[in-house]
């Protein structure tokens, strides 16, 4: 397959470019930066740059390829809901352009377990929160997709868990790891025992392929390796590889400590990949993330050496 791949350069684009790559597809890879291109040239794929709000690139680079893994997303957490309408116009745009050329065409984008109800198991089929603002704005993008299987495009979505991690950037890990190092402690809330599903960035890459060559229209899919993680445990992990203690932070204290990540810190997102397995035979093999820690702590420092 040829494959147009948005957000081809970052954390979890660039494990999606080999894995593609690797499979004997053909890679076409969105880049907004000379840097960008070089980087996807020397793993061997071909670059086009622009950005997805460039709606007619978007389009051609589609109706040429035989899927679509969309990766890119604006994080303007300022205008969230003009980032959230910018992701619908591109799938709009990449949907509508696979869908004239025909054929056995596949468009897979991303969205997050986050979106979904918190504090009980989510699964594939469960639909986004519509009662949280964030998880409304966002999760309208999956409706958006799935619609245009009505159109014989095979048309699926991936849900990435809190952290998908590895060796970079890892979501919400390397937001948690920074915190702990600027305030020299590793903080959880209350008794710690809200949880975060995970998964490794490869296993994630590994679920765009399989979504993209043998995902049934319609489907979603749970990037999850692990279903719960408690945020004692995580912290407790972060403060023994860093040497810097471990504390409980009461509610009240919580956006003091956490600032903007708030959100994040208290979330009890979690999710089951049990469906995706059966519907695509896909078996997760990377590091938990409590073995990641270390990685990712040896990552982040390598980047301010």
């Amino acid at each position: 397959m040829r494959v147009f791949i948005t957000g081809s350069t970052g954390f979890i684009g660039t494990a999606v470019v080999k894995e593609f790559l690797t499979a004997g597809h053909k890679v076409l890879g969105l880049t907004r930066s000379d840097k960008g291109v070089n980087q996807l040239k020397s793993q061997g794929a071909e670059a086009i740059h622009g950005t997805i709000e460039d709606l007619e690139l978007l389009k051609k680079a589609a109706s040429e390829s035989d899927a679509v893994i969309h990766l890119a997303f604006v994080h303007d957490f300022a205008d969230f809901a003009g980032s959230c309408a910018t992701d619908r116009a591109a799938i709009i745009a990449m949907g509508s352009a696979l869908a004239a050329a025909g054929g056995n065409r596949a468009l897979v984008i991303t969205s997050g377990t986050m979106m979904l109800p918190h504090g009980k198991l989510g699964d594939e089929d469960d639909a986004a929160d519509m009662s949280n603002p964030f998880a409304a704005a966002r999760g309208a993008s999956e409706p958006v997709c799935l619609d245009f299987a009505k159109q014989g495009v095979r048309a699926s979505v991936v849900r990435l868990p809190p952290t998908t991690h590895g060796a970079g950037t890892s979501g919400f890990m390397s937001i948690l790891l920074n915190i702990a190092q600027q305030k020299s402690v590793s903080a959880y809330l209350g008794e710690g025992q809200n949880r975060w599903c995970a998964g490794h960035r490869d296993d994630a890459a590994r679920l765009y392929r399989l979504a993209a060559e043998k995902a049934e229209p319609g489907s979603v899919f749970h990037a999850v390796g692990e279903e719960s993680v408690t945020l004692k445990d995580i912290a407790t992990e972060v403060g023994k590889q860093l040497d810097i203690p471990v504390k409980s932070i009461p509610a009240e204290k919580v956006e003091e400590h956490f600032g903007w990540f708030k959100f994040g810190a208290t979330a009890d997102n979690i999710a089951s990949s049990k469906k995706t397995r059966e519907r695509l035979g896909w078996t997760p093999t990377g590091l938990t993330v409590i073995e990641d820690v270390p990685v990712i702590i040896d990552y982040m420092k390598s980047q301010v050496a």
